[in-house]
């Protein structure tokens, strides 16, 4: 929890948001718990931790095993405890009540908008390479789905239960519509090779996502990775190990403090929203993530070549640089 409290903290320096950092969770499987049961955990949550959040103290957003109906659950609890309807207290809340238009999208989009300035920086074709994309939840599979909008072929999928191959091209709608029908899972699709889950991330591409959890590319399986670039969609996907092995190999990792902070990025733009009460259209979310995440690349790429460092370490060195030059602004008190 720390680390990834440390992750956001740097993620929002990356790409210039007037955020800190800060991560909070609660142990549990909410595969194995009732809908009232959840809710009834989430507001409890909120209760407990609400002296400590607010729309100019800490805004919590989406992550892992969270959806827009617990963002409601959120924000109704807290304005229940201060008396008054406070939206700007949450994000990735429903558009009904305060939400943004785009914000589910954001991540994955994000992903795609640093994947197509990569290949404009290092001189490849996005139209005729292959992408494999780990992890089919909202940020696996609304990247897919983009990624294909844009003419992209993803040569692989997979979710926690297996994964699809087509060298060809999957075909995404067709798995997204077996993934509704069939449990949820997009597993037992028959119109692909399977691969297993332990496995995926050494699936034949060009371009690896992985938009999973955690350590899934780890020293075990990082010389057998194929691809030539990897885009972490996910937190951490990546261990220390891994990152060296990636590196001595030649293969460029656009770490995730930069590629999926799509997702911090339309939370932000849904705070200034509800704080102004005044809403945009997704085409001008759209256009203001691009113009956030463009800039941050290119910022980014030009201190990996100009210092001759890794992707991360040049990430790490811009978001520190500006974190840095805030710490000595406000100087120190008393």
């Amino acid at each position: 929890m720390k680390a990834l409290a440390f992750w956001m903290t740097m993620k929002c320096a990356v790409v210039e948001l007037p955020y800190g950092g800060a991560k909070g969770g609660v142990i549990c499987d909410p595969r194995t718990m009732s809908i009232g049961e959840i809710e009834r955990l989430t507001r409890r949550f909120t209760s407990e931790i609400s002296m400590f959040i607010g729309p100019d103290q800490d805004i919590p957003a989406p992550d892992v095993n969270t959806n827009p109906q617990i963002m409601s659950w959120i924000m109704d609890t807290y304005s229940h405890l201060k008396g008054k309807a406070t939206p700007g207290v949450v994000t990735g809340k429903p558009i009904e009540i305060g939400g943004s238009k785009g914000r589910v999208e954001a991540t994955g989009r994000g992903v795609f908008y640093v994947t197509r300035e990569l290949a404009a920086k290092e001189g490849f074709d996005l139209s005729k390479v292959g992408v494999a994309i780990q992890g089919f939840g909202n940020v696996g599979m609304n990247a897919a789905r983009i990624f294909a909008q844009h003419g992209v072929k993803v040569v692989a999928v997979s979710d926690v239960n297996g994964g699809l191959y087509d060298k060809k091209g999957l075909d995404l709608e067709d798995v997204i519509r077996w993934q509704k029908e069939h449990g949820g899972t997009i597993a037992t699709y028959p119109e692909a090779d399977h691969i297993p889950a332990d496995k995926f991330v050494e699936v034949p591409c060009d371009i690896l996502i992985p938009a999973a959890m955690e350590n899934e590319i780890t020293q075990k399986n990082a010389g057998k990775i194929k691809a030539k670039y990897i885009v972490e969609g996910a937190n951490g996907p990546t261990s220390g190990e891994a990152d060296a092995i990636l590196n001595k190999r030649g293969i460029v990792v656009v770490p995730d403090i930069l590629a999926n902070a799509g997702g911090v990025t339309v939370s932000y733009f849904e705070w200034v929203q509800d704080i102004q009460a005044y809403f945009w259209s997704e085409k001008e979310i759209n256009a203001k993530l691009q113009e956030i995440i463009t800039r941050s690349f290119h910022e980014t790429y030009d201190i990996h070549k100009k210092d001759k460092v890794d992707m991360r370490l040049a990430a790490f060195m811009l978001g520190l640089r500006r974190l840095g030059a805030a710490v000595r602004l406000r100087g120190v008190y008393p």
